[in-house]
């Protein structure tokens, strides 16, 4: 509704009758009529500001910081300057001039900074992200789910169609009543017709009672035909005629049954060259794509990742009772992926590490391969030399070993610490015993192996890092 508010009766009038003459409903208003509870009254007004006698213009614009407002008259262009005054109307009045300045004005109305809270308070399920193209989409969603046109859904597998179709259901006037999806490539197309319109008993072999079918099912709801492009054509002359004529018979029937559904169909492939190549009827696609929606794919929207895995995260928590956490850098690494598979691959790589890291937090270096983008090293955490030697020596006498092979170390290493075990009347300095104990086994290792320090390292039981350290603190090196 566009509102008009000046004094200069003759130019408000005319004006008014130019917006009527395009179709634009306006209304016209005195001075003494204006209150601010008109503007409440009116869903997302447009004012036109003309000559005012006794109230301020400049206090008018500013009360009503969500209001697109239009001035009309040259006296007024220094307000131009304020936020919300979209421009300017000079007489004699242009159509395509105010046309234009009608059309940012409901640019102004519908990009309102809060104007995305309230399409989100809408109870959009599952559909998270915060990118251009997300917020677009939950847009498009919130114009046609008020209507029963047909909607098509366009985007690669994986980046949740059926999401996408759920939340057009949800937010139409036949929330209350069922929403039933059905995968036209997973169905044999010998049986796609049952499966969508029923049967009666005996219409076929193995016919032994009466069916419902999907469009029956969906009666005063939703049908969501997943994968339309994977339809046999003759199902599609078929679904065709439904759409038209909105009845149908179950298989084998004759009693025509009243379609009170609306449908909205989904496809990852090119319907426009399915079309040219013969395998898609285009009147069925004109009668689909009323309201088309282009669901963009991961890579496009990478930004939203992190909101994306803190909900994939929410939903594996709520199926097994465990959850994972991602650092930083590892989802700055993850932004970087091409994610061929889209949402459903990040789907299941939350999945992956909440079973592999349950309740913990995940690093780039916790994550598969090639989900690595960020070059980082593994953190290789320093123990006390107490824990280490314990750990050592417990790896030397805890490996499992043939009797005879046990024989065998059993015999080499008594020869070789002879005595050990054994505290000798005048005691000893046990660190230094140790020590020497400690420099023995690793020289061993390190001959055994000719000074290739992984490999003495795996033997001994320590890390490789372990062991450089302690090499250098006895200088055990080949010289």
């Amino acid at each position: 509704m566009v509102l008009i508010l000046d004094n200069n009766n003759k130019r408000a009038i005319g004006l008014g009758a130019a917006l009527s003459f395009v179709g634009q409903a306006n209304d016209v208003l005195a001075e003494e009529q204006y209150a601010p509870s008109i503007i409440d009254k009116n869903q997302e007004p447009i004012f036109v500001l003309g000559a005012l006698q006794h109230a301020s213009h400049e206090a008018l614009i500013k009360s009503h910081p969500a209001v697109p407002f239009l001035l009309i008259g040259e006296t007024l262009r220094p307000l131009l300057s304020l936020p919300n005054v979209i421009g300017l109307i000079t007489e004699p009045f242009s159509q395509e001039v105010t046309m234009q300045l009608l059309h940012d004005c409901q640019q102004y109305l519908r990009m309102l900074p809060n104007k995305e809270n309230k399409l989100q308070n809408k109870s959009f399920d599952g559909l998270v992200g915060e990118t251009d193209a997300v917020k677009n989409v939950r847009f498009l969603i919130s114009q046609v789910a008020k209507t029963d046109a047909n909607v098509l859904i366009l985007g690669e597998s994986g980046t949740g169609k059926e999401v996408v179709a759920r939340n057009v259901h949800l937010l139409s006037k036949r929330a209350h009543g069922p929403f039933v999806p059905v995968n036209c490539g997973a169905i044999p197309g010998e049986l796609l017709e049952s499966e969508l319109f029923g049967h009666e008993k005996g219409a076929f072999t193995g016919a032994i009672s009466a069916r419902k079918g999907r469009f029956e099912l969906a009666q005063g709801g939703t049908l969501f035909l997943d994968e339309i492009g994977d339809m046999p054509l003759q199902m599609q002359v078929k679904l065709l005629r439904v759409l038209q004529e909105r009845t149908y018979e179950r298989v084998g029937g004759t009693k025509p049954i009243q379609a009170d559904v609306r449908v909205i169909a989904a496809t990852h492939r090119n319907l426009e060259t399915m079309i040219e190549e013969g395998k898609f009827r285009e009147d069925l696609f004109y009668r689909l794509n009323v309201f088309p929606i282009e669901n963009p794919s991961l890579n496009e929207r990478a930004e939203d990742i992190t909101l994306l895995l803190k909900e994939l995260t929410r939903r594996v928590n709520e199926q097994s009772g465990n959850s994972v956490k991602f650092t930083d850098r590892a989802v700055e690494s993850l932004k970087a992926h091409a994610w061929p598979g889209n949402i459903r691959e990040l789907a299941n790589l939350v999945e992956r590490m909440v079973i592999m890291f349950p309740d913990k937090v995940v690093d780039i270096t916790d994550l598969p391969q090639k989900y690595r983008y960020i070059e980082v090293e593994a953190f290789e955490p320093e123990y006390p030399e107490e824990l280490l030697e314990k750990d050592a020596f417990n790896e030397l006498f805890s490996e499992g070993f043939s009797d005879d092979e046990e024989d065998t170390l059993v015999q080499d290493f008594t020869s070789q610490t002879a005595g050990v075990g054994l505290l000798p009347d005048e005691g000893i300095e046990l660190k230094e015993y140790l020590a020497e104990l400690e420099i023995d086994l690793i020289t061993q290792a390190l001959e055994r192996y000719d000074y290739v320090v992984a490999r003495a390292a795996e033997i001994l039981g320590v890390r490789r890092t372990t062991l450089v350290e302690k090499m250098k603190k006895y200088n055990l090196n080949r010289d």
